[in-house]
């Protein structure tokens, strides 16, 4: 299965509803402390727009209802992985992407055969505080030898003007979530982002 070059982040169904439809074909739910019926509502109405418009739906971290609710594509991050019960994941056929930030974890992600690898920060990101410094273009492209044909995702601090360069250091993917999200207009940053990478 090959990734589209541009993935999103939303935290809601309301921003997938309102920006899947302009031609987005990769996207992640990615909903933090919500009660199981939110959870479930996010992921049923993120399903609905993605399967009538042809996208590609992840939903990150909730991989238990992900199963229930027919999803074909989990992100775990490296927490997520110390509970997540990844033969019933498997049992599901359930496509897997793991973040990464150093050797280690990727050693720990590689064992788990996943379906695509992420690395970030590749640049300083104000979305969550990290203890990860900056990880730069360079580890892009020391990734790129790391993983072999996996697909790898660049991700944190990415934007329109950064892609390039990412791409170039071998990403396949560029993820953006604050880029588009903090825009006076989301949707013609998301414009913006399918022209710059189709």
């Amino acid at each position: 299965m090959t990734l589209d070059r541009f993935y999103p982040i939303f935290d809601s169904a309301d921003w997938i509803e309102r920006l899947v439809p302009l031609g987005i074909k990769l996207v992640q739910l990615r909903v933090k402390d919500a009660a199981p019926d939110t959870l479930r509502d996010h992921i049923l109405r993120s399903k609905a727009v993605c399967d009538a418009h042809g996208c590609t739906l992840i939903v990150n971290d909730h991989w238990s209802e992900a199963i229930d609710t027919g999803c074909t594509y989990i992100h775990l991050g490296q927490e997520d992985l110390d509970t997540a019960d990844i033969s019933a994941i498997r049992d599901a056929e359930l496509r897997l992407g793991i973040s990464t930030h150093d050797k280690a974890e990727l050693d720990r992600a590689l064992a788990l055969e996943p379906d695509y690898i992420a690395l970030g920060p590749i640049y300083p990101t104000i979305l969550k505080k990290m203890k990860w410094h900056e990880q730069g273009l360079d580890r892009l492209t020391q990734w790129r030898g790391l993983i072999g044909d996996l697909p790898l995702i660049a991700i944190g601090g990415m934007s329109v003007e950064r892609a390039p360069g990412a791409f170039a250091a071998g990403a396949d993917v560029v993820a953006a979530v604050t880029d588009i999200t903090l825009n006076d207009s989301p949707e013609d940053r998301v414009r913006a982002w399918l022209a710059a990478t189709r």
